[in-house]
């Protein structure tokens, strides 16, 4: 790698750190908004873990499609999936940002992670459907542990991305044991 092609890393780097202040909505165990940058690396831990169960994928894609998969929040930040508006398409934002966002890379990297995004984006790969399904349990996971608001909605999480989480037998028993979590905290909910 050239010196010119050096910057350009070291630029997309500096960019990316900013996922590590782009807060999302959901909350850590003391209450804190958690990052985009925190959201990632238990989905990539997940990853680690999950990954020999799935001897057809190959770990390192689905570990470079975890990684990448936010990167465009970097830019114009999270919307919750509970916020998002019908018929609006997030994903066309988020991919123009993180084409901004990987412009100083060389053009094989940025050609890399662009393509890493769009099969992701489409889940139109079994390594593409199973981060999005692990996408979903790091976020659902996250909500059974935080300190969350009175007014969080805990049925919502009943049924956020069953679509990726059911498609598979471990991701359904993964998703079954949140989902205990998940509906004692919105019986708690109700009683308070």
């Amino acid at each position: 790698m050239n010196n010119h092609d050096l910057e350009g890393v070291l630029d997309f780097l500096r960019g990316a750190e900013q996922l590590k202040n782009t807060l999302r909505t959901a909350r850590t165990s003391n209450g804190r908004e958690e990052s985009t940058a925190e959201h990632t690396w238990r989905l990539c831990l997940m990853v680690m873990m999950f990954a020999d169960q799935y001897p057809n994928i190959d770990p390192l894609k689905l570990m470079k499609m975890c990684i990448i998969h936010d990167l465009g929040e970097a830019i114009n930040g999270d919307i919750a999936a509970v916020d998002q508006v019908e018929g609006s398409d997030k994903g066309i934002q988020e991919r123009e940002d993180l084409i901004t966002l990987i412009a100083p890379l060389p053009t094989k990297l940025k050609q890399e992670i662009l393509s890493l995004w769009d099969e992701y984006e489409h889940a139109s790969s079994e390594e593409a459907c199973l981060a999005k399904a692990l996408d979903k349990l790091e976020t659902l996971l996250q909500h059974t542990q935080g300190r969350n608001p009175a007014d969080f909605n805990y049925g919502f999480n009943l049924s956020y991305g069953r679509k990726y989480t059911d498609s598979d037998e471990l991701t359904m028993r993964v998703r079954s044991l949140i989902d205990i979590d998940t509906e004692k905290l919105a019986q708690r909910n109700k009683s308070n």
